[in-house]
C-alpha cells in the first residue's frame, strides 16, 4: 500500500484556522457578548478587537473631528445665552393643552 507523505501541497494536513479554548471569567464574557450585540459584530471580532487593545496595538484611529466657527450674527437685542429658554417656552407652548379641550 502506498503512503502519503507531508506535504505543503496535501490540504488534509494543514490546518486553515487556528482554534484555541479560551476560559474567560463571567463578567468579561457578559461584556464580550453586550459589546458583540451592540456593535452587530461577531463576538470572536469583539473578543479579538479587545485583546488588540489591551495588548497595546491600537487599531487606526480615525481622524479628529474639525470645525471652523463662525460668527451669528444675531440681531441686536437678541441674547444667545437665553436661546434655550425660549425654545423651552415654545415646547411649554406647544404640548399646552388648550382650556377649552380640557373640559370635553
Amino acid at each position: 500500500m502506498l503512503s502519503q507523505h507531508l506535504d505543503i501541497c496535501f490540504e488534509k494536513h494543514h490546518d486553515v484556522f487556528m482554534r484555541t479554548t479560551l476560559t474567560v471569567d463571567d463578567d468579561l464574557a457578559d461584556r464580550l457578548v453586550e459589546l458583540a450585540r451592540e456593535t452587530r459584530q461577531p463576538f470572536k471580532v469583539v473578543l479579538n478587537a479587545a485583546l488588540r487593545r489591551g495588548l497595546g496595538e491600537q487599531s487606526p484611529a480615525a481622524a479628529p473631528f474639525s470645525y471652523q466657527a463662525h460668527p451669528g450674527h444675531l440681531r441686536a437685542g437678541i441674547d444667545d445665552r437665553r436661546l434655550n429658554e425660549f425654545v423651552w417656552e415654545l415646547e411649554e407652548d406647544r404640548f399646552a393643552e388648550p382650556a377649552d379641550s380640557a373640559r370635553r
